[in-house]
């Protein structure tokens, strides 16, 4: 890591953040950084525990002259997304993040940084340890696993946590305050393939889609990129009359990222390579036309290749390319309650072959539970006719707005008097596990905010210096102003 990030202010901030990059922590594997968290909790002499599922926290008492106010848990999440470029040499169970500065942000060299949700875990270690903040009763909950399944906030039981507020610190915008979020369901859909020999004669190729900037498929999804998966399967869609045939297919890698590359192995008759050939290149200047503003590093490559090991019959085939091409993706419906809000999207993950399998991914987000039960049912019938199996889970509540909330009007008021303007108030189209805690602690006046981070589970991830210091300083002036019990 870049040692000036040290010199960043504040400091006491960004040397907890280094501390978590260097510990590796991605999803379902971050039991590390809990435990790190867990000790440095305990050699603070503060109370320290770890649940049955892996969440930490960590109680702090009162400054003295605030025992009387409302008890506040700050909470992120401390697991991160693991997505790199596929040119970068890097294992996210073993090797740290290589962070730096560049101008006025901190990003990572080729991989995601963990700025989500590392500096809301920062933020809270910081809070911890410091003698000379005002604050009233302070629970720390950190939650594992949020990523690829909020399993921490699934997990956590009833009566471990004491406070009246809860303070999310995992959005991504200074100067927005976030009351209200997506519900989102998993889908997993199941092709049952035959492998066959490869056609003699036939010519061999490798479709590669790269260069897409992906991105959150909450926060992003409303950006109109290109998913790589989508791409790849149009343009496969149109090759079918040449006698295409596919071999391993490898698109996207996580449900709550928009694919960012696609790779197929792919054979046809030699007669028609050349029309293969000038196809795909039709195509690429087709997505380059259409995605210009989104996606200006977009390419598609048919290279040639080795033969496969093998290829899928052609009966799944077609119906695998039919469900991918036609499978809704992207915005399905913006909200009518608040303008430039998406209510309904899904993102069509991950599509890969495993064994006699092909198997999709795909992630449905909406505030409006019908919504997304409607799209569920949509998706079911679109995969169930092309003879794949469907099932659903993962599911998890949206968070509904109270603009009546104390702490909200605490958090405006100081932010108003702090900065001489107002924060915008705002729900998020991502899953935030507020939903998921308010369900077990229905009495906590929940609120979310952050620094400004830009381009989260992507290699382009990077979180803005000056918006980490606004956002400590507010943080640190809202715990002074706590509301009284």
């Amino acid at each position: 890591m870049n040692k000036e990030i040290f010199k960043l202010d504040p400091e006491r901030v960004w040397k907890h953040f280094h501390s978590i990059t260097q510990i590796p922590h991605p999803s379902k594997r971050e039991r590390a950084l809990g435990d790190f968290i867990h000790a440095f909790g305990q050699k603070l002499g503060l109370e320290s525990m770890v649940d049955e599922v892996g969440n930490v926290i960590i109680r702090k008492p009162a400054t003295p002259g605030m025992e009387g106010c409302k008890g506040v848990v700050l909470q992120a999440h401390f697991d991160m997304v693991p997505q790199k470029n596929s040119d970068v040499q890097h294992d996210f169970e073993k090797d740290p993040i290589e962070a730096y500065i560049d101008g006025e942000w901190v990003t990572a060299n080729g991989t995601t940084l963990g700025a989500d949700n590392g500096i809301g875990c920062a933020a809270a270690m910081a809070v911890l340890e410091a003698t000379d903040i005002a604050h009233g009763p302070i629970e720390a909950l950190f939650t594992t696993d949020e990523e690829t399944g909020m399993t921490g906030a699934f997990g956590l039981k009833p009566g471990l946590l004491k406070g009246d507020i809860l303070m999310n610190l995992d959005s991504e915008t200074e100067g927005e305050l976030y009351v209200g979020c997506a519900g989102g369901l998993d889908a997993s859909v199941e092709f049952d393939i035959k492998r066959e020999a490869v056609p003699a004669g036939a010519k061999a190729y490798r479709l590669a889609v790269t260069g897409l900037r992906g991105g959150h498929s909450g926060m992003d999804i409303v950006l109109g990129r290109a998913n790589s998966i989508k791409l790849a399967f149009r343009f496969l869609y149109s090759a079918q009359p040449l006698g295409i045939r596919m071999g391993h297919i490898d698109g996207g890698s996580l449900r709550n990222a928009i694919p960012r590359e696609a790779f197929i192995e792919v054979v046809v008759p030699s007669a028609k390579a050349q029309e293969l050939e000038q196809l795909a290149a039709k195509f690429e200047g087709i997505y380059r036309a259409e995605f210009s503003a989104t996606e200006p590093s977009l390419r598609m490559v048919l290279e040639p290749a080795a033969a496969p090991q093998y290829v899928i019959d052609e009966r799944s085939q077609g119906n695998i390319i039919r469900a991918i091409f036609g499978c809704p993706n992207g915005v399905v419906r913006m909200s009518d309650s608040m303008p430039g809000l998406v209510e309904t999207s899904t993102n069509l993950a991950v599509v890969r072959t495993e064994g006699d399998k092909v198997l999709a991914c795909c992630l449905l987000r909406s505030s409006v539970d019908t919504s997304k039960e409607a799209l569920a049912n949509k998706m079911a019938c679109i995969f169930e006719l092309a003879g794949a199996k469907v099932e659903f889970s993962g599911a998890y509540p949206g968070w509904k707005p109270n603009m009546q909330s104390p702490i909200l009007n605490t958090m405006i008021k100081v932010y108003e008097d702090k900065y001489g303007k107002k924060p915008e108030i705002k729900a998020i189209h991502a899953g935030l596990e507020c939903g998921l805690l308010g369900g077990v602690y229905p009495n906590l006046d929940m609120i979310s905010f952050g620094p400004t981070i830009c381009s989260p589970h992507s290699p382009d991830e990077k979180v803005n210096i000056k918006t980490v210091a606004q956002f400590w300083d507010f943080l640190v002036e809202v715990l002074k102003h706590t509301p009284k019990k």
